[in-house]
């Protein structure tokens, strides 16, 4: 197993009692991270979505660790799930995006907010990637504000009929279906969500490739114009779309977090290879000190992401079990909120450590460190900039009467 990965579930093993399933999974985890290292590093090259990486996801069977064993799944603490997230980061963030979609913001979405018939239709489904989904929350004029969006539903014959624009979605163009939020025509102060076929008439898809990173990654914008969909496809109650929303972003935001635990970890295997094997003015550069100082800040990051990372896991689950408690979910928003903005900026400066180890060559996709620079930035944007999530935690700690938006 992985040398980091193995030191990471050791140390959550001090205060986490795994079960022989969770460890199980937890080594498959890292047999597919073995398995896809190749194909992700050859398709993001060539600035291509990796769909071999899922099907190898399916053959280790790792979308389903937090989902319900009714439905499939494992059913195991998020705790888990981060650790698993952590090791797929390593990777750089292509499939580790696919995951947080397909498990953290689509799965426990349906987990918690489904009919009966809904989880029992999509669960094992998405757990098997015999459907993939997509979470339709941003739009063009939507980012940081998902309050303000436009996106419409109005009533028709039973069902609902959706107009609108969502931008910047990963999965959005190879999705088989998609939880839409939108507002209600009839009163735009009601939002509500939606499973959306992305089959039905109406909707259109266009890959957007123009970015600066996460190539291996699916990003879209999906339009829907008079698009219908049965009333059995709402998610959650009328009127309850942001509560969805909402819940999804929590998970989504310590999927995040973990991811960049990864982005940490593959930039100290690599500087720790390279500062070994590279020799530079008659010594291998790790005898340089100023070069010792980048590994070091590297493992200090390492340590200040992994811990809030955890903690905000462990304050989900505590969440989960008592879900009526208002304290306990404001307290994992918060500990969420200081997990993915600690990990995120940490992320993004341990990869520029390690494109500083590698020198010329780290400025390049061919280097085992470029993809996790480019990538690594968008942390800092996706699921919570870090000013949103700088006034979120400034309003947790000072109170409600101290929210800089409403």
């Amino acid at each position: 197993m992985e040398r980091l990965f193995q030191k990471s579930i050791e140390e959550v093993g001090r205060f986490y009692r795994f079960s022989e399933e969770e460890l199980k999974a937890l080594e498959n985890v890292d047999k597919a991270a073995d398995e896809m290292a190749e194909g992700e590093f050859e398709h993001y090259l060539r600035h291509e979505v990796n769909l071999d990486a899922p099907k190898i996801a399916k053959k280790y069977g790792i979308l389903g660790i937090p989902i319900s064993k009714e439905y499939g799944g494992l059913g195991s603490n998020h705790l888990v799930t981060v650790l698993a997230k952590e090791r797929l980061g390593q990777l750089g963030l292509g499939f580790s995006s696919f995951f947080n979609v397909q498990v953290f913001l689509c799965s426990l979405s349906i987990q918690k907010w489904g009919t009966d018939e809904q989880r029992g239709k999509y669960l094992n489904a998405a757990l098997n990637n015999n459907i993939v989904m997509a979470f339709g929350l941003t739009e063009p004029e939507a980012g940081s504000d998902p309050a303000s969006l436009k996106t419409s539903y109005s009533k028709k014959d039973g069902g609902f009929v959706i107009n609108g624009t969502k931008y910047l979605i990963t999965n959005g163009s190879i999705a088989d279906y998609i939880i839409v939020f939108a507002r209600s025509k009839d009163n735009p102060a009601e939002t509500s969500s939606f499973i959306v076929d992305a089959n039905s008439n109406g909707v259109s898809r266009m890959r957007l490739s123009e970015k600066v990173g996460l190539f291996t990654s699916d990003t879209g914008m999906i339009e829907f114009n008079d698009v219908e969909v049965p009333r059995e496809n709402m998610l959650g109650p009328v009127g309850k779309g942001m509560h969805v929303a909402y819940s999804g972003l929590l998970n989504g935001r310590i999927g995040v977090a973990s991811g960049c635990l990864g982005i940490i970890e593959g930039s100290l295997n690599a500087v720790m290879t390279r500062s070994r094997e590279r020799v530079q003015h008659g010594k291998p550069i790790g005898k340089h000190q100023l070069v010792q100082r980048h590994i070091a800040e590297i493992m200090q990051n390492l340590q200040m992401a992994r811990w809030p990372t955890y903690m905000a896991a462990l304050q989900r689950a505590d969440y989960e079990k008592d879900p009526g408690n208002r304290a306990l979910i404001e307290e994992a928003e918060l500990r969420t909120a200081v997990a993915k903005r600690i990990a995120s900026r940490l992320a993004f400066e341990s990869a520029d450590h390690a494109v500083q180890v590698f020198g010329g060559f780290g400025y390049s996709l061919l280097s085992p460190v470029g993809a996790l620079f480019c990538d690594s930035r968008v942390t800092r944007i996706y699921e919570g900039t870090d000013e949103i999530l700088e006034l979120k935690i400034a309003s947790e700690v000072l109170g409600k009467d101290f929210e800089a938006y409403r």
